[in-house]
């Protein structure tokens, strides 16, 4: 009897406790203008992606509330010598699933990210081998020395060898082909939020992980991510209450944002520099009217197209101010920033001069690639790029579409002008030069330099900067990386955009830099 008494109480005490936690179950509702691509951690390397699965998923090393490293997944890590990392693995977690996480996990995830269809290769392209010491120990070998190592695995995120081996998915999906895997529509990680559902560019829902290992320092036990669209539908979805928390707020919103009665809007620098690449690699443009050669691989048409952009036009009447013009590929806040580069001044008398120097003083067509649904008013500002190009007789063909289509297309290059917007997942100079001038290889260099600049000059300082523990002597190399990539006009910079929260005044957040958005962190009062 006693037995059966014990058990009829923990019944009733367990009835109790999840009545309890619906009754104080508290759902947060986040608005984006656009939806995480997938559920897979290495399939697509877009920081709105990786923000959102990063609440399922975690790195080794993670990052506190000030952007400053924390121990995650590993609980202490430090060089054994010049090129080998050792990190010891926290104890007792397991994946949603019930499975524990060893040092297995690790050696298969950091696998998984240098296969064919991974987007995060350029993150471990420099690992030479990952290494299983004991269940709860690995090293990391790198080609060369590393020492900034722990802030470059921040964003790999750990993966279960057993699920992705059961479920078939131990390559990530390629974006770039279209194609899909469990792994793109389900997620087993050891987060602190679970993916209860899943409907692509409808809605996604998480829940508290209540096995979670660590302290989650909000209050909501639910999050459902919806992402619209339109600028005008998503401020009036906050506005009206059906949503608590959206991003962006289209700069023109702000005022009427703050002006709510239970709204507010959230602003700050962001981290990410939009910029614009060039086919330099082919000999005839994929979509131009030039045939039998490429203008772009003229530095003279490069530098006609920089200087013939009014970039202060844009940040007045684009970006109503909400904009840091730029000379560099990173902005302030990343290491390694020159506060002092100048960009090329807004000429178009010298644009048209060095056209007609090139050969091309009628101009030429050529498509532009840009998203209309990623960063700030992406699709205005290549619109006014177009109008003035027009003024050198340059023809934009201006192909704007939503980022789910955009970033396939870009990414496997099948494009010849593009915009794109990057945010240096360490903070350091170093991971723009990898991942965007660096020349392209098949290991993961330059996997972003999607128009296939190469110096090898730069490709040899950026090596330096990597195992360069000076901070005096790195920062000057990377000012000199930085000249050599500015003086050939490799790419051409725009400005670094400003973030810009939508949220209800009885909700508690923490805006970060890089625009990611922890929900562990969000709290709501009813």
């Amino acid at each position: 009897m006693k037995f059966q008494k014990k058990v009829a109480l923990s019944v009733l005490f367990a009835a109790m406790a999840a009545a309890s936690l619906v009754a104080n179950a508290q759902t947060i509702r986040v608005a984006n203008q656009g939806d995480s691509l997938s559920m897979d951690p290495h399939s697509l390397n877009e920081s709105l992606q990786l923000s959102v699965t990063g609440n399922v998923y975690e790195p080794l090393v993670g990052r506190n509330k000030d952007l400053s490293l924390a121990p995650a997944l590993a609980t202490a890590w430090k060089q054994t010598s010049p090129t080998v990392w050792r990190f010891e693995l926290r104890k007792g977690v397991q994946f949603h699933d019930g499975t524990p996480f060893t040092a297995d996990d690790v050696v298969f995830s950091f696998a998984r990210t240098q296969v064919e269809g991974s987007d995060m290769k350029s993150y471990t392209n420099d690992f030479k081998e990952v290494r299983k010491i004991d269940d709860h120990t690995i090293e990391i070998e790198t080609k060369t020395p590393f020492p900034i190592l722990p802030d470059v695995v921040s964003l790999v995120y750990m993966m279960s060898k057993k699920w992705c081996e059961t479920n078939q998915a131990t390559v990530p999906v390629d974006r770039r082909k279209g194609i899909e895997n469990a792994a793109s529509f389900r997620a087993n990680g050891t987060g602190p939020f679970r993916l209860r559902e899943r409907q692509p560019n409808v809605r996604s829902v998480f829940v508290r992980n209540g096995s979670y290992w660590g302290k989650i320092d909000g209050n909501a036990t639910e999050v459902v991510f919806t992402p619209i669209g339109n600028d005008a539908t998503r401020v009036a979805a906050l506005l009206s209450g059906e949503v608590d928390v959206m991003e962006p707020v289209p700069v023109q919103d702000i005022d009427r944002v703050n002006g709510g009665a239970n709204t507010r809007a959230i602003t700050g620098p962001e981290l990410r520099t939009i910029f614009l690449g060039m086919d330099q690699k082919r000999d005839e443009l994929l979509y131009s009217n030039v045939k039998g050669k490429n203008p772009f691989k003229d530095k003279r048409v490069r530098q006609a197209f920089y200087q013939a952009i009014d970039i202060e036009g844009i940040k007045k009447t684009v970006m109503r101010g909400a904009s840091n013009p730029s000379a560099l590929l990173v902005g302030p806040g990343i290491n390694g920033f020159q506060p002092d580069a100048k960009r090329l001044p807004y000429d178009v008398e010298a644009a048209k001069k060095l056209m007609a120097e090139a050969g091309y003083p009628n101009g030429f067509e050529v498509a532009m690639n840009c998203p209309n649904d990623r960063y700030v008013n992406d699709g205005r500002i290549c619109q006014t790029v177009a109008a003035n190009l027009s003024r050198i007789n340059v023809k934009i063909n201006l192909q704007a579409e939503t980022k789910g289509t955009y970033f396939p297309k870009i990414l496997r290059r099948d494009t010849s002008f593009y915009m794109l917007g990057w945010t240096p997942a360490t903070y350091d100079s170093h991971n723009a030069l990898n991942a965007l001038v660096r020349c392209v290889d098949d290991k993961g260099s330059g996997q972003f330099n999607l128009g296939s600049y190469c110096n090898p000059k730069v490709d040899e300082l950026t090596l330096k900067i990597q195992s360069e523990t000076d901070k005096a002597k790195r920062n000057t190399m990377i000012k000199e990386a930085f000249d050599l990539h500015a003086a050939d006009v490799g790419h051409i910079p725009l400005h670094q955009q400003a973030l810009a929260w939508g949220v209800n005044k009885n909700v508690k957040l923490v805006q970060l830099a890089d625009n990611f958005m922890p929900f562990k962190w969000m709290s709501i009062s009813k």
